[in-house]
């Protein structure tokens, strides 16, 4: 993780950071990394009932696409982007994703592409409604192998406190 405080903060038992760990501006190359298989792309296209053979057909992508091969289902990406997050930022920690906007889809992602992730803490604020928590908002950025931007997002996450805000008081 690059950008972190000197002093790293406890983190929950199973790794997670908690709202108050959170800094705005922060960035962390995720140190985790996964090359997208045919079995992973056929696998979740077919769990998500999605015929499209753009995704599961190699003989019509390679007869009648620009692209010649099977491109990756951009919501497997989307999950995989943000999946891969979760052990270094929430592990534990993560009471529910409130929205992800600006989801944007910059390359194509093949089978045999390995992907990377950095999250940036864009902003954080306590919640009004429960002193227990705060929401945090990220960007995450997946790139594949030769650093080209594929795919990134704003994710809006409702976040563990450490401690519990005074509210009234």
């Amino acid at each position: 993780m690059s950008n972190q405080s000197q002093q790293s903060p406890e983190r929950h038992r199973r790794g997670g950071l908690f709202f108050e760990d959170f800094v705005p501006g922060t960035v962390t190359e995720h140190r985790l990394t996964k090359t997208v298989t045919q079995m992973d792309n056929m696998l979740f296209s077919n769990m998500t009932l999605n015929p499209q053979p753009l995704h599961i057909d190699a003989h019509y992508c390679a007869r009648e696409t620009e692209w010649g091969r099977p491109l990756v289902n951009s919501l497997y990406t989307l999950g995989l982007m943000i999946g891969i997050s979760v052990n270094d930022l929430t592990l534990g920690t993560t009471i529910a994703n409130l929205g992800m906007t600006e989801v944007k889809f910059l390359a194509p992602v093949f089978e045999g592409d390995t992907l990377h992730v950095t999250s940036e803490v864009l902003a954080k604020r306590p919640s009004n409604s429960r002193p227990d928590a705060g929401i945090v908002e990220f960007l995450h950025r997946a790139y594949q192998q030769e650093g080209v931007l594929v795919a990134e997002c704003r994710r809006q996450a409702f976040m563990k406190r450490r401690t519990v805000r005074t509210v009234g008081i």
